[in-house]
C-alpha cells in the first residue's frame, strides 16, 4: 500500500480527480457547469457526496447506477485516492472525485446543476461553538440549494443521535421539505430502498457492527 506522500502524488495524476484550493476562488474553478459536458460526456443526473472519505458510497452508488453520475467531494486527496483508484481500475467512467472544501461547493458547481446530494456519516460536531461547521447547518444547506436543481433530493445518513435530531430541527425552522426519516434505518428501511444499507461507509460498518442505530433523513430545500 503506498504511503501518503505517494498517494498525494497520484491522486494529482489521477484522470477522474479534480482539485480546487482557497487560492482558485477569484479565478474560478474550470469544470463549474461543464461536469456532464467535459467529463462524463452525457446528460445523466448528477449526484455529489459531501464528507465522502475513501469514497464507498460514491463507488456503491456508481456501480450500482450507471445511468447517474457521481463526484465525490472531501478534503483529504490521500483518502478519496482510495475510491478514485478502485473507479479507475474498475473503469466506473460515471464517476469522478473532487478535493475541494464543503463550503466551497458553489464554486464548483453552477447553479442547480446538481440533482441529487449525499452526507454520509460527517464529523457531527457535537459542541455548541462548532455548530456552523456541521454539515446539515443552515450556511451549508444554503450553499447547497444554489447548486441543486428544484426538487433535487438530500440525504443524510448518521450514527449520531444530536446530528440527526439538530438537522430535523434545522429543516423544520427553515420550512424545508422532510420527505421521510428514521432513527433506526435497519429496523424501518423500505422494500423498495434496500440500497439505502446494501453500501456501507468504513464508518457504517464500525457502528453497525458495535450494535449501533443508523439514523436518515431523506429532504428537500423548497
Amino acid at each position: 500500500m503506498p504511503g501518503k506522500l505517494q498517494k498525494f502524488a497520484e491522486f494529482e495524476q489521477f484522470k477522474n480527480c479534480f482539485s480546487f484550493h482557497f487560492m482558485e476562488l477569484n479565478k474560478g474553478f474550470p469544470m463549474k457547469g461543464k461536469w456532464r459536458e467535459q467529463f462524463f460526456k452525457n446528460s445523466n443526473p448528477l449526484v455529489l457526496e459531501l464528507g465522502c472519505g475513501k469514497g464507498e458510497y460514491t463507488v456503491g452508488l456508481g456501480e450500482k447506477n450507471r445511468n447517474k453520475n457521481f463526484v465525490g467531494v472531501d478534503l483529504k486527496g490521500n483518502r478519496i485516492w482510495t475510491g478514485a483508484k478502485y473507479a479507475l481500475e474498475n473503469k466506473l467512467n460515471n464517476i469522478a472525485f473532487l478535493r475541494s472544501r464543503i463550503d466551497f461547493i458553489e464554486n464548483c458547481f453552477e447553479k442547480e446543476e446538481v440533482d441529487e446530494i449525499w452526507i454520509t456519516f460527517p464529523d457531527p460536531q457535537p459542541q455548541k461553538t462548532r455548530a456552523r461547521k456541521r454539515l446539515t447547518n443552515i450556511r451549508f444547506l444554503n450553499y447547497y440549494k444554489k447548486i441543486v436543481k428544484p426538487g433535487g433530493i438530500i440525504h443524510l445518513k448518521t450514527d449520531s443521535t444530536s446530528l440527526y435530531e439538530y438537522t430535523l430541527e434545522v429543516l423544520k425552522e427553515n420550512n424545508f421539505s422532510i420527505i421521510w426519516h428514521t432513527n433506526n434505518l435497519y429496523k424501518d428501511c423500505p422494500a423498495d430502498r434496500k440500497e439505502l444499507i446494501e453500501i456501507k461507509t468504513y464508518y457504517e460498518k464500525l457502528f453497525t457492527e458495535r450494535g449501533e442505530d443508523i439514523k436518515y433523513i431523506l429532504f428537500q430545500l423548497n
